[in-house]
């Protein structure tokens, strides 16, 4: 419906629309990764887990041919296989060499700076104190980085006994999508137990989740009701609800797409803020915008906190196999002709 310009509200009825909202850089790249996939080696092609956290983005690759499976083992030998954004511990990459496996790492780069710095603090002798949510994909994926010096610390836990061999030498990292406030506030109660725990040299939480969260606290305080778009799997989808109630929206609710909206959230409702997660396709809040104008929230004011600017390069095995593909279509002397180059290097 491109970009929403302000209208005529009916008795008050109005939107508030978060910016920035939807994609993050790293989703862009890992979805734009699965699609050059596809065009370069065609269907059938292999995604461990899903891509990014969101059912349509998911159900839409599968019809183009993407199959998306739990384990490695699930995997035809020789089939292209990508590693989700969310990341996967060394033990996945061993298993997907094991199984001559052509592997393109969509991991998200802020993901894979979580993974570098948990590595240099474990090579210099530090236990490493992880917030983040049990059984997520990103976290499993950074506790396989060295399970046996890695502790998980939800932010509900009531930390006891970590297990730490030296409290002169504990750093503490987090999942990327968590909530600022409430990741600030585990911190602080980290530090009454452990006095000399040490902080990363920059902050884990992914930019976009601090935008995203950003925009919701300016509006909260102003809106009766606030719809986040994404899936109930998406963690930092999930945040922004916390988020928005925490910071004096009437009520928060988050929602898939416009399919899932409930009339009776609207009763007494003057203001309503959208916004959406960082894997939830603009498509989506298009929908929302035209729900609600249906129903006479036809005015929009975009309520921006930040510009991003972000992009991340594909996978450089992406760069490759396209060298490959055009040698060997040139060796072949037809430019034009499709065909698998070599093996993607594991």
């Amino acid at each position: 419906m491109g970009s929403p310009k302000p209208g005529g509200g009916t008795d008050g009825r109005r939107v508030l629309l978060a910016a920035p909202r939807g994609f993050c850089a790293g989703v862009e790249r890992a979805v734009t990764t699965v699609e050059e996939a596809l065009e370069l080696y065609g269907a059938p092609i292999y995604v461990r887990r899903q891509i990014v956290h969101n059912k349509h983005v998911v159900h839409a690759l599968e019809r183009q041919g993407v199959i998306f499976v739990d384990e490695i083992e699930s995997i035809p030998e020789g089939s292209i296989v990508i590693i989700s954004a969310h990341g996967v511990a060394p033990s996945v990459h061993q298993e997907v060499a094991r199984s001559q496996l052509g592997a393109i790492d969509a991991t998200c780069p802020l993901v894979t700076k979580v993974h570098n710095e948990a590595r240099r603090y474990i090579s210099d002798d530090y236990d490493v104190l992880l917030i983040g949510e049990e059984g997520h994909d990103e976290v499993l994926g950074t506790l396989g980085q060295a399970p046996e010096r890695i502790h998980l610390v939800n932010e509900s836990d009531d930390v006891v006994d970590m297990g730490v061999r030296d409290e002169s030498k504990v750093v503490w990292l987090s999942q990327t999508t968590l909530s600022v406030d409430e990741t600030a506030k585990t911190v602080a109660r980290l530090k009454r137990i452990f006095p000399l725990l040490e902080s990363p040299p920059s902050d884990d939480i992914c930019y976009a989740a601090q935008n995203r969260q950003a925009a919701v606290k300016q509006m909260a305080p102003e809106c009766d009701l606030l719809i986040v778009v994404g899936s109930k799997n998406s963690h930092n989808s999930s945040r922004l609800v916390s988020v928005a109630l925490e910071y004096g929206a009437g009520s928060a609710y988050l929602v898939d797409g416009a399919m899932e909206m409930d009339e009776d959230w609207l009763r007494g409702a003057g203001t309503v803020g959208v916004t959406s997660g960082a894997s939830a396709p603009e498509f989506l809040v298009d929908g929302l915008l035209e729900w609600l104008a249906e129903r006479c929230y036809d005015e929009i004011e975009v309520v921006r906190t930040a510009t991003e600017s972000q992009k991340f390069a594909l996978p450089r095995e992406l760069g490759r196999a396209r060298d490959e593909l055009l040698n060997f279509a040139r060796m072949d002397g037809d430019e034009t002709q499709r065909g698998l180059p070599p093996s993607i290097e594991v």
